[in-house]
């Protein structure tokens, strides 16, 4: 469009996350004054799912965690200009004084336990950890694609088993030592059943080469430092919009309904909610509603797409004071299938570990994903520090215990109506193709857009597929206005 109108185009970005918070920078790079962008929020911070909080002195992650490759990453980038790859500070003796969530990196020293507190075999426990491996490696190769008759991981995985089995034979500890990488993989993808995981889609997932790392300073550092770099005023929270009406006629092509029956006229909205706030609202159970309906090619992506929900769980154990390390292992729980300890509560039983979150720290952390992290959000302190002990005692030796957890925090995603759930997952029955028509603008308009990781085909749930769809998503705006300052 070459030039501008004298009126400034209004940009209203729902949400502060990493998507909106990439967006609005963009555009003000992009455009300077020259549009008029806005950035509400329904919570009282920025970040969204990123959220550095503390827990027994220790700095933790209650959400995003890793930066998954940081070659080329755009998160690595943003976080070293944040500062935040520096520790937050040292003492005289040159030990970190607030030290972070899985400072060391991966631990290579697991204690693997059968459910009764019997060691695993470690050539056990190697073959079955290749099995996995080399099944993993089919499914991202895309070597199994022309294989029709199975559709999710799940079903995959589970019958590479099988052969391996019918081959091999084995026990019980076999079954669940593979049994601990499957649950693992749930962590990793935020679905309740492997089943329902799409096998193909898998191929098209991506991560940035490189190390694996995390964030001494915290991540909120990330969002943090974008949002010091918009113009005072653009960001306002705790407003929290319920409705989007489009198709409007006269000068603004969209008005904004908020909770507190006050309205907003825009001539373009950058809808960055989670695919969880977005299936609550046309499925009518609150979330975010569009008046008119969204068209059928968007209501259906967001229907058939997935979105898990994973929490974690902290756990402070007793004699946590002064430098004394925790004798706490790395440990991996491998559950029999057959013949369970009573006492360990079911909601435990797809948790494959319970470790310190860093070497000798005695904060733990455990990770819960469907339908047991649902179960850990309603449940009280008190009933999971009694789960959390029967399991350590359905897995201790007779030579000892593994102590006492004093207190516990959880992260409740699922409970939090401004999420409802974790990150996006490619269901059996959808495809990248949905992925791509959730990115899709409204009826090829620029009246509304979209972004957040659930938009982004290839790097969705990650942080770094959050911030490029918002990048993505101004840049439409940019070249419609015919902007040319790019940059960050």
């Amino acid at each position: 469009m070459g030039e501008v109108d004298s009126k400034k185009p209004k940009v209203v970005i729902v949400g502060a996350g990493m998507a909106g918070l990439a967006a609005a920078r963009r555009l003000h790079v992009c455009a300077g004054d020259l549009l008029d962008v806005v950035v509400v929020e329904a919570g009282d911070r920025i970040g969204g799912r990123i959220f550095t909080s503390e827990f027994a002195s220790a700095r933790v992650e209650m959400g995003a965690t890793w930066i998954h490759g940081i070659e080329g990453s755009p998160i690595y980038d943003v976080a070293r200009k944040a500062g935040a790859l520096i520790p937050n500070q040292s003492g005289d003796d040159g030990e970190t004084q607030f030290p972070w969530e899985r400072m060391d990196g991966f631990p290579s020293d697991a204690l693997t336990l059968a459910e009764g507190g019997q060691a695993l075999d470690p050539a056990l426990l190697r073959r079955i950890s290749a099995l996995f491996s080399h099944l993993k490696s089919l499914i991202v190769s895309g070597e199994i694609a022309a294989d029709k008759e199975v559709v999710s991981v799940g079903a995959f995985l589970r019958s590479g088993f099988e052969s391996y089995r019918a081959a091999n034979g084995g026990d019980w500890m076999e079954e669940a030592a593979f049994a601990m990488h499957e649950c693992g993989e749930r962590e990793y993808t935020a679905v309740d059943d492997l089943y329902t995981l799409d096998l193909a889609a898998e191929e098209e997932y991506m991560e940035f080469p490189g190390e694996h790392i995390t964030l001494p300073g915290g991540y909120s550092r990330v969002p943090e430092f974008i949002a010091a770099a918009l113009p005072p005023g653009t960001i306002r929270l705790g407003r929290s919009v319920s409705r989007v009406e489009w198709r409007l006629s006269g000068d603004h092509g969209v008005k904004l309904h908020f909770d507190d029956g006050e309205v907003e006229l825009a001539d373009h909205a950058i809808v960055t909610v989670s695919l969880g706030v977005l299936k609550a609202g046309i499925n009518g159970a609150g979330g975010l509603v569009f008046s008119p309906f969204l068209p059928e090619a968007k209501r259906g992506a967001i229907e058939r797409l997935g979105f898990g929900l994973v929490d974690k769980l902290f756990m402070e154990i007793e004699g946590g004071i002064g430098k004394v390390k925790s004798p706490f292992p790395f440990l991996r729980m491998a559950f029999d299938p057959g013949r369970h300890v009573a006492e360990i509560p079911w909601w435990m039983r797809r948790t494959d570990s319970i470790c310190p979150i860093y070497g000798g720290s005695h904060v733990l952390l455990a990770w819960f994903v469907g339908r047991e992290a649902a179960e850990i959000e309603k449940l009280n302190d008190d009933d999971i520090i009694h789960g959390v002990h029967a399991t350590l005692a359905g897995f201790a030796s007779p030579a000892g215990d593994f102590g006492r957890i004093s207190k516990v925090r959880r992260s409740s995603w699922g409970r939090n109506p401004r999420f409802l759930g974790s990150y996006s997952y490619v269901a059996v029955g959808s495809s990248g193709d949905d992925q791509d028509a959730l990115a899709d603008p409204v009826d090829g308009s620029l009246q509304i857009l979209f972004a957040g990781e659930a938009t982004h085909r290839t790097r969705y749930a990650t942080t770094h597929g959050a911030y490029l769809s918002g990048v993505r998503e101004a840049d439409r705006l940019v070249r419609h206005y015919g902007f040319q300052g790019y940059g960050f």
